[in-house]
């Protein structure tokens, strides 16, 4: 039987339960050695941050106070290819590019062309195309396919079970606590359900919207702070530590919010670029031998605009960015067509247009080191998606 001491780091982890859904049960063996680690940065990040297309003629034009300077220069992303560069809050993680375990896919969406956080999540997770167009989830219908009898191959990290591991297959969850911290994310969930509700509205506005206390706000900030980059490292080692067992599950699914970076994007995207490459590589050295045959796939709901605001930020865009870490990867490329940003390439005059379905991408996962026949992922997992092909090159031995 699994036993809570499994679950547990020693004294760093003391007093943090592991939550499962359903019975305990006993693990069967797990059938292939393939790990599947999935993160969903919520909040729609920002990939010309994370990816600058320096060498685009029109990057600076549309950020010239937020673009990242060209390589060379202090404080300049990190040449990748002559056209696009890293962000150097990225720099540990350049390794990983240079020894072909880490590649970028820029101007990647999925079929979702609207700016809803709530729908944006939704498509991503149920894998139709429609916000809402089924109860359960992608990750989740693949599974199904994969686990034998009792076995839980899927591993969800966090407080709740999200949307693409809900579903018919049983899966394992770890987490600190049944109960999820307040984050900007559940406040803007608030703000919209009782949005209808003019007595609530106007209170909960002004409780967000009251004056500051000089110091306490800040530190606050500081606490929340340490507390997602404490949170994000916890997660991670939690993952390589399940996944690295022999009789353990297979895939996991973790989640880091903060990414809707409306004002302040530098310096808050400075820190959370920090702490998801902190979170790859801890799953890197906690994975060891089983690192070879890891992916590692980075998604947000949707992108931001091309044009930086009038409050250091960006606002909701279409075309983001997916990054692939991992021993199975084919690495140290960047993958895909580039639209570019000028005027007449841009998505409705304003977002980088999306030239890769994350569907592809996702079908890509599947079809390597899975063995899921065509038809049941075009007709069961991703319905109505056969536009959607399978991305060639990705990864080795494919």
């Amino acid at each position: 039987m699994i036993n809570r001491r499994h679950f547990l780091y020693g004294s760093a982890m003391a007093g943090l339960a592991t939550a499962m859904t359903g019975p305990r049960i006993a693990y069967a063996t797990a059938p292939g050695e393939n790990r599947f680690v999935m993160i969903i940065l919520r909040g729609g990040m920002d990939g010309l941050h994370a990816l600058p297309p320096y060498a685009d003629p029109y990057y600076k034009k549309l950020r010239p106070r937020l673009a990242v300077k060209a390589p060379g220069f202090e404080g300049g992303v990190l040449n990748l290819d002559g056209s696009f560069g890293l962000h150097p809050a990225f720099e540990k993680l350049l390794p990983l590019y240079k020894s072909k375990e880490l590649l970028f896919i820029p101007a990647a969406s999925t079929r979702y062309r609207k700016r809803s956080h709530f729908d944006g999540q939704n498509i991503l997770e149920n894998g139709t195309g429609k916000p809402f167009g089924a109860n359960d989830g992608w990750l989740n219908r693949a599974l199904t396919h994969l686990n034998d009898g009792d076995q839980r191959l899927g591993l969800a990290l966090g407080s709740n079970v999200p949307l693409i591991l809900q579903g018919g297959a049983g899966v394992q969850s770890w987490g600190k606590s049944p109960f999820g911290e307040v984050d900007e994310d559940f406040l803007m969930r608030l703000t919209y359900a009782y949005e209808e509700d003019k007595l609530f509205s106007s209170a909960f506005s002004e409780a967000r919207n009251a004056p500051k206390i000089p110091g306490m706000d800040e530190d606050a900030g500081k606490g929340k702070r340490k507390r997602n980059k404490e949170n994000t490292n916890l997660f991670a080692k939690a993952t390589a530590e399940l996944l690295n067992r022999d009789d353990g599950p297979r895939i996991a699914v973790m989640e880091t919010t903060g990414w809707d970076t409306h004002f302040g994007q530098a310096g808050r995207l400075n820190r959370l670029f920090k702490q998801l490459g902190s979170a790859i590589l801890t799953l890197k050295h906690g994975l060891q031998d089983n690192w070879v045959n890891t992916q590692v796939l980075v998604v947000s709901e949707f992108g931001r605009t091309a044009a930086e605001n009038g409050n250091g930020g960006t606002d909701h865009g279409v075309g983001g960015l997916a990054i692939l870490a991992g021993g199975a990867i084919k690495g140290g490329q960047v993958v895909g067509d580039w639209p570019g940003l000028s005027p007449r390439s841009l998505y409705e005059g304003r977002d980088v247009f999306p030239t890769t379905d994350c569907e592809s991408i996702f079908k890509s996962i599947l079809s390597n080191g899975y063995n899921i026949g065509q038809a049941v992922v075009e007709d069961q997992i991703f319905p109505n998606s056969r536009k959607s092909i399978p991305l060639d090159g990705l990864f080795k031995g494919a």
